[in-house]
């Protein structure tokens, strides 16, 4: 593998690595609040909240007597408890009797002398957190782009080729060759809509403007254009981008999004010749289609060929204000499609249904993390909340180690009274990062051989 393709295109590997630590400390610091807060409100005292390994470049203690501090290397965090130190080493009987000795009092604010249930509800706080900030950053973009407006009225106008375009912004579109447009609330009823129009790359609109209802032409409502790049995909590396209009593949021109889906599927992964409109000028690029795995709505995955692209209509529809409550109803069904996908999909490559490339590994997040932030800071906060869904996902798995496998040891504690002995955890903990690693190990060869 060529290392330099490692190298986004779009600002450098300082400005992917910017991205990737700005991303991780984000989810990490909401991550570890969860646990420093909800253990603080339990009564167990917090000695060390640390964004960041190694050398400590700032610090102070709060009036609590937590030491917040900002380490020198960036990829992660944690919060230390009090009698933590001694509990790594495996000497938690005697720590926690050299702590009852100098004040009894003193063992209820460790994590190890602490009730179950406090112990349990400072474990889960990190993930949990972890899943509001993604339900509150994805309400909150819902609010900031609000509902499409009924009828469907131009907010804005994506340039495109040719002089066909002669809708304007505020015009409401009444018809569309003749056929009504449906209620953006009537999902269903605009895929049969579409359907119903000629396949021509010119349209007649019918448009309320200024009061008055008049015929003006407009292009295909779903054009072969860009508005969004995935990230590691073919079409980033070649340095396609929002805005550009693919006019046509191996000669042939198209006018539709649907063609292009077309051309790009049966190509079995042939290289394809694009011809490109971008600002007015005319470029021509090749690239081949990769397989990738998709999830069904129905549950499952499907493999298709995919260049990396997201389209979508010739305008943007205007809008008005989503209400808080439909926001973050919004925000929680997004959080638990991810979840949903993300399950499925690891079932699907354990059980070989599609292939494990799809696990990405500090190098993957990286270059998503910049590629994301490079198309704008709404995609990029929308990215850092998909992956906090992720990372609080990952953590309930029950590997020891993890916040899920501490929880499995409560709850084998809550059903016998009595925790699991000294030896069997650390075998435990010790089988539980060996797994971690391999995992980690396994998903940076992803990112170099994949």
């Amino acid at each position: 593998m060529d290392i330099v393709s490692l190298i986004p295109q779009f600002g450098g590997l300082i400005y992917t690595i910017l991205a990737f630590v700005v991303a991780l400390s984000v989810i990490v610091a909401v991550h570890e609040y969860g646990h420093y807060i909800v253990g603080r409100w339990s009564g167990i005292h917090a000695e060390v909240f640390s964004l960041g390994f190694g050398p400590v470049m700032w610090s102070r203690v709060d009036k609590y007597g937590t030491r917040w501090q900002v380490a020198a290397l960036p990829f992660g965090g944690y919060v230390k408890f009090l009698g933590d130190a001694n509990a790594a080493s495996g000497k938690d009987e005697d720590a926690m009797a050299e702590i009852e000795e100098v004040d009894p009092k003193a063992l209820r604010r460790t994590m190890h002398g602490a009730p179950l249930w406090a112990r349990t509800a400072t474990v889960a706080a990190g993930p949990v957190f972890n899943f509001v900030l993604s339900i509150l950053v994805f309400a909150m973009i819902f609010m900031v782009e609000g509902e499409a407006r009924d009828p469907l009225t131009v907010g804005k106008l994506h340039p495109l080729p040719g002089d066909v375009q002669e809708l304007r912004e505020g015009d409401q579109i009444l018809a569309i060759e003749g056929v009504a447009t449906p209620d953006f609330d009537e999902g269903s009823n605009w895929s049969d809509f579409v359907r119903a129009l000629p396949e021509q790359p010119v349209l007649d609109f019918t448009v309320l403007r200024d009061g008055q209802e008049m015929q003006v032409r407009g292009p295909w409502l779903f054009p072969p254009l860009i508005q969004q790049v995935a990230p590691r995909s073919a079409a980033m590396d070649i340095q396609l981008a929002p805005g550009d209009v693919i006019t046509s593949i191996d000669g042939e021109p198209i006018y539709a999004f649907a063609q292009l889906k077309d051309k790009v599927e049966s190509s079995d992964g042939r290289a394809l010749l694009l011809e490109i409109w971008r600002d007015g000028q005319t470029l021509d690029f090749a690239l081949a289609p990769r397989r990738t795995d998709e999830p069904r709505a129905e549950g499952g995955f499907v493999t298709h060929w995919r260049i990396g692209i997201v389209g979508g209509m010739a305008l943007d529809p205007a809008t008005e204000r989503t209400g808080l409550g439909t926001a973050l109803s919004g925000g929680a069904a997004q959080t638990l499609r991810i979840i949903e996908g993300s399950l499925s999909g690891i079932w699907h490559m354990i059980t070989g249904a599609i292939s494990t490339c799809n696990i990405s590994g500090p190098i993957g997040i990286a270059e998503t993390s910049g590629a994301m932030a490079s198309q704008g800071a709404q995609n990029f906060i929308w990215f850092i909340a998909v992956l906090s869904t992720a990372v609080g996902m990952l953590n309930l798995f029950p590997i020891p180690a993890l916040d899920g496998g501490h929880l499995v040891f409560y709850a084998y504690e809550a059903v016998t009274g009595k925790p699991p002995s000294d030896g069997a955890l650390k075998v435990l903990m010790a089988v539980g990062i060996t797994l971690i690693l391999s995992l980690m190990i396994f998903s940076l060869s992803n990112d170099l051989f994949c």
